[in-house]
């Protein structure tokens, strides 16, 4: 029989969230490069929209795109130096500086422009100089316009993608916590005519487990306490099937900080022990482990498979991994994934997902 194990964590940790801003970070190196590739697109289709027989469409091409780079890559880094003081300002306020930055950015490089190439080819087909500045700011204000409205568009859509996540999530884990909930409620009112004594630190145990993993709405917890919850949850099993449970641990090192989703390694000693242990008169062995496969963290939990049992997992079992599944597609999309293996002995349940660190570092 397993005894409970290890100090309950004092706080649970999450990743760091991604800011909510409107505005992509123009300080990353992707931005960067999408700045240059469009810049270089708009060139393109202002050469073609200019383009004439009498004039060199190429020297154009060049001229222009020299000058959609200077524009777009200034700009771009005014705003990843403005970002942390317009993400202080109200939505409304940051839109309205993030435009006027964006138009000050094209009038300075607009006269650099005209100073430096005034009086060849390519300045006077836009005019004289206050064409030639009307007619890039005018430019500069529509793309900027329309750039702006796709940012504001991607933040509400992100905003609702993670509205919809949340409400999943909070779906799946009502699903489950009643679930467990009575499985511990019946094991407790097993125990309480035969042995009082363990029915009281079987209350106890769980009482841990509503603290530590219910009292607070947190999508990660790390690893540590993850197994600090398993291992209360298999004391208080303990005290009701003695020595027919016992607990193999084969946990890496070096793991306590890798963060997870609550309620994922739990579930499927539970399963282990409902569906795997507690049918066999003679008890067996459920196997945890973990370990580190390059970026990736494994999880897996094995048990004995009852004779008689059919190898697929039926109506519980089935269930509890499906909520498992959808959780952690919620959370990962397709970089996790939870296997099922049946032998003729014993029953592996994997569950591989990125190796995440607190702080919120892959």
């Amino acid at each position: 029989m397993i005894g409970a194990s290890g100090k309950e964590p004092t706080d649970t940790m999450t990743p760091d969230k991604a800011s909510d801003f409107f505005l992509p970070n123009f300080c990353e190196r992707r931005m960067v490069l999408a700045v240059v590739v469009l810049a270089e697109l708009f060139a393109f289709i202002l050469t073609l929209a200019q383009a004439s027989y009498a004039s060199n469409p190429w020297e154009d091409l060049a001229l222009i795109s020299l000058f959609m780079q200077w524009a777009a890559l200034s700009s771009a880094s005014v705003l990843c130096l403005a970002r942390t003081w317009l993400e202080r300002l109200e939505p409304v306020q940051a839109v309205i500086f993030t435009y006027l930055l964006s138009l000050l950015v094209i009038i300075v490089i607009s006269e650099a422009t005209f100073l430096v190439l005034g009086g060849t080819v390519f300045i006077p087909r836009a005019g004289n100089h206050l064409d030639f500045l009307l007619r890039n700011i005018s430019i500069g204000g529509i793309v900027s316009a329309l750039a702006l409205r796709y940012f504001y568009m991607q933040q509400q859509l992100r905003r609702r993608l993670q509205a919809e996540a949340s409400a999943r999530l909070a779906a799946l884990h009502a699903r489950i916590r009643p679930h467990f909930l009575f499985n511990s409620m019946n094991t407790i009112a097993s125990l309480i005519g035969s042995h009082p004594e363990q029915a009281e630190e079987a209350v106890e145990d769980l009482s841990d487990l509503f603290r530590a993993s219910l009292g607070k709405e947190n999508h990660f917890l790390p690893l540590s306490q993850e197994l600090f919850l398993t291992r209360r949850y298999l004391h208080m099993e303990g005290l009701r099937l003695g020595e027919r449970l016992q607990v193999e641990w084969q946990i890496d090192e070096g793991l306590d900080a890798v963060l997870l989703p609550p309620l994922t390694l739990q579930p499927l000693v539970e399963n282990a022990v409902y569906h795997g242990i507690e049918p066999r008169p003679e008890g067996g062995t459920v196997i945890i482990g973990t370990k580190r496969i390059d970026d990736r963290l494994l999880l897996w939990v094995s048990n004995p498979l009852v004779e008689g049992q059919p190898a697929t997992p039926h109506n519980g079992n089935r269930v509890a991994l499906e909520n498992i599944r959808e959780r952690l597609e919620a959370h990962y999309g397709e970089r996790a994934a939870l296997t099922m293996d049946s032998g003729d002995e014993r029953v592996v349940v994997r569950i591989t997902l990125p190796l995440q660190q607190e702080g919120g570092k892959e």
